[in-house]
């Protein structure tokens, strides 16, 4: 398991929303996604989201668990949470090639 801290003063959630701060879901996946990477060693380049599903609000100064695993057919898959409440889970896999 991978831990990453929101920092209070986090730019994404400024004016997002003004009074009732968030973390956006595309910046929680991509933290998502570096965390992977960092714990793979490797770049996931060659992956694409084959699903993301946000299930409550991150704020700012959360600290956020990660963990991921690998299946079948190079399928990642991860989950994310917030004091033990889950926040995201999705999938990544290796996108198809476009050569010809």
């Amino acid at each position: 398991m991978i831990e990453r801290d929101l920092r209070l003063d986090h730019p994404a959630s400024q004016g997002h929303f003004p009074g009732d701060p968030i973390i956006p879901g595309a910046v929680l996946l991509s933290e998502t996604l570096q965390a992977i990477e960092t714990g793979l060693g490797a770049s996931l380049a060659a992956f694409r989201i084959t699903s993301a599903k946000f299930l409550r609000p991150t704020r700012p100064g959360d600290r956020v668990q990660i963990a991921f695993s690998r299946h079948a057919a190079g399928e990642i898959r991860f989950s994310c949470a917030v004091d033990g409440k889950p926040v995201l889970t999705g999938a990544i896999c290796h996108a198809p090639s476009t050569a010809g």
